[in-house]
């Protein structure tokens, strides 16, 4: 046992025995729309604004500060991935490579990282569905339109739309994936279809001043402003590729189908949000678009394509359930790995018979993203997100170095091109994205994991899987 803990074989001795073992039924296809489902959604939609009211035309660099810090992290969890192909994504990583206290850290962060991001996008979700109704003639009362917190009783769109994503993961793995491509086919469709009516009217005199607001992250009258202020915030726009990498278990190929759903991902991602950026912001001040909550669709009404417009805002209210269903994947299959390995309750390790999916954590996870969406305010702790991500990729890139130190001659699938400058780059890239964030998130996330290390060493720690005298077969 090391100073973080006991060590997790990268290989199983023994294959987990069929109830508690993952279906593969996903190939690269499957991963790459998994991906690009998480990461093209909310930011595309509505980051673009909110970051260009940071750092005004600079926002492209924003993203690409962003999108740059997330491959270097994607190129170390696809080496990761393809060396340890067993569910739990940065959980598990560090589980196998540092030790199990600072893996419970990781995932007590992931944790917090996908359940406030499905909670976000859900309560986002609601006003989309709420603006369409509206502009169709359909009102629905208030109080089922918000929290306590906002007049009402509950915001029940947001928690129908958590519960019914819910429902489909329950269904089976490669059923809610398949469905994921449909919708990121939908998605891809209407960014592309913007793009092409948008630039036309590009104008290049709205990129001056390109930088109004200054590089660095600093607090100004009107909020916290700057590229990397803006950078910190449209970094919740590039993760989800993670996800990707907690689904190795059900991977059929994981060495390829891994390597190219991670990667992928995350090129095609990268891309996208360049180009719909410069589109947006040369069609539009970003004076303009930093007040909008549909940037998009506004730059089409204001180029007079109204129908276009519509069609956007129906593609958005496609691209956050798919969001969703990514995320509250991913967060199922930790909660699974970290029940499986014995810190939390192994009943919550159990998969279905039927569709190799596990069916109660993934129900559980449900119920507890539905209450946070319809009855507590998001606005102030929404970038916890982000808090945890950047904690699980500074593991990530520390373990793919450790292991290249430790074990060099180890068979690697993926091999990550110039891994200690790469490594390197992940975690002080993150360390710089995570001290940009408001002082007060990072308050909340200490805080956080201050009360999952109580629950880790008086609960889970002495019914540690690695443990033979662990008590783990209760909860």
């Amino acid at each position: 046992m090391g100073i973080f803990g006991p060590v997790k074989p990268m290989v199983r001795s023994k294959d987990p025995d069929p109830g508690h073992r993952l279906k593969p039924s996903l190939s690269w296809p499957h991963l790459i729309a998994l991906g690009v489902g998480a990461i093209v959604g909310t930011g595309i939609y509505t980051l673009i604004g909110v970051g260009a009211e940071r750092a005004g035309p600079a926002v492209i660099l924003s993203f690409a500060i962003a999108g740059a810090v997330c491959a270097c992290a994607a190129l170390a969890y696809a080496e990761l991935a393809t060396m340890i192909p067993t569910a739990g994504s940065a959980y598990t990583y560090t589980y196998s490579v540092i030790g199990e206290t600072a893996a419970w850290v990781v995932g007590w962060s992931l944790i917090l990282e996908y359940s406030l991001a499905c909670s976000t996008v859900a309560v986002g979700w609601s006003g989309y569905l709420v603006g369409w109704l509206h502009a169709a003639g359909v009102d629905l009362p208030q109080l089922l339109l918000a929290g306590p917190h906002g007049g009402g009783l509950v915001n029940l769109p947001a928690v129908l739309v958590a519960l019914g994503i819910a429902a489909m993961l329950m269904a089976g793995t490669r059923e809610s994936a398949t469905l994921n491509i449909v919708l990121v086919v939908i998605k891809l469709v209407a960014l592309a279809a913007f793009v092409a009516l948008a630039l036309p009217g590009f104008q290049a005199g709205h990129f001056q001043p390109f930088m109004p607001y200054g590089f660095g992250s600093h607090a100004e009258a009107g909020g916290t402003r700057g590229v990397m202020a803006a950078a910190a915030i449209v970094f919740f726009a590039f993760y989800g590729f993670d996800a990707v990498a907690t689904s190795a278990e059900e991977a059929r190929n994981p060495g390829r189908d891994l390597t190219i759903g991670i990667i992928g991902s995350m090129a095609v991602c990268t891309t996208i949000y360049i180009l719909v950026a410069l589109t947006a912001i040369g069609a539009l001040p970003f004076t303009a678009l930093g007040q909008s909550p549909e940037p998009l669709a506004l730059v089409l009404r204001v180029l007079d394509h109204p129908l276009a417009a519509w069609a956007v805002a129906a593609a958005a209210l496609l691209a956050l359930p798919s969001v969703i269903l990514v995320m509250m994947y991913g967060q199922s299959r930790i909660f699974f790995v970290m029940a499986r390995d014995g810190l939390l309750p192994r009943a919550l390790a159990r998969v279905s018979p039927r569709s190799g999916a596990p069916v109660l954590v993934t129900g559980i996870t449900g119920l507890f993203v539905a209450a946070v969406a319809g009855f507590f305010r998001l606005d102030e702790i929404a970038e916890l997100a982000n808090a945890g991500t950047l904690i699980a990729f500074i593991a990530v890139g520390g373990c793919m170095m450790l292991l290249r130190r430790r074990a060099p001659e180890a068979v690697r699938v993926f091999r990550c091109p110039w891994p200690y400058l790469v490594g390197t780059l992940a975690i002080l890239g993150c360390l710089y994205l995570l001290i940009s964030l408001p002082e007060a998130t990072l308050r909340r996330f200490l805080i956080w994991n201050l009360i999952g290390l109580g629950v880790y060493f008086a609960y889970s720690r002495p019914r540690s899987a690695l443990l033979p005298s662990a008590t783990t077969t209760g909860g």
